[in-house]
């Protein structure tokens, strides 16, 4: 009855380690698997595009990224996509919504680690489109609006590793990214908040 006993608690023990291993690590960037860094600019690993037949749901045009850091990090951070799709991110995420100015990208970059879909416009998009853009987080838990200065397309959506050139919010395809990626099968903390 005793081994029995000690066996299932082994058991038990081995799968709660597991679990830890496989969490972001929390807020302060202090525990397994987490990175705090100090010092100099860090650039984001390098992380490569790929174009496969998209799945089903899944919008056509969306270019997949692999490869991408989850480390944690309070300096700022050169991406190598515009705006970014992962990478080093800062131990806080930005909350979830919409926002006229923009966030810092290492924070929108740790909500798309908890499964958000950040939307970016360019500053000067017209009224109108920012405010179908603003429709957009309605009713959602994990989509975030921002304008981001630079990026390639007047509007852009992006989630952990995946991402979306759109040159109008009225783009069909926009409704189909947040629907297939916002907490989707790309999601490396499926259940975190934003």
């Amino acid at each position: 009855m005793r081994s029995s006993h000690l066996a299932r608690f082994g058991s038990v023990s081995l799968l709660l380690a597991l679990v830890g291993l496989a969490a972001c690590g929390g807020d302060d960037g202090g525990s397994p698997g987490a990175t705090a860094t100090s010092g100099p600019t860090r650039p984001a690993v390098t992380a490569s595009p790929t174009t496969l037949a998209a799945p089903t749901g899944q919008p056509a045009g969306v270019v997949s990224y692999s490869g991408l850091s989850q480390d944690h990090t309070t300096d700022d951070v050169t991406y190598e996509q515009i705006p970014p799709v992962g990478g080093p991110h800062d131990p806080t995420w930005e909350p979830c919504g919409f926002y006229r100015s923009p966030i810092r990208k290492e924070m929108g970059v740790h909500s798309m680690e908890h499964g958000a879909v950040w939307i970016t416009h360019i500053p000067e998009l017209a009224a109108t489109e920012v405010a179908a853009l603003q429709a957009m987080v309605v009713g959602r838990t994990h989509v975030l609006v921002s304008p981001f200065a630079g990026i390639p397309s007047p509007v852009v959506a992006s989630a952990w590793g995946e991402q979306l050139l759109l040159e109008s919010a009225a783009d069909p395809r926009l409704a189909q990214f947040v629907e297939f990626f916002e907490e989707g099968p790309q999601t490396p903390e499926l259940g975190a908040p934003c």
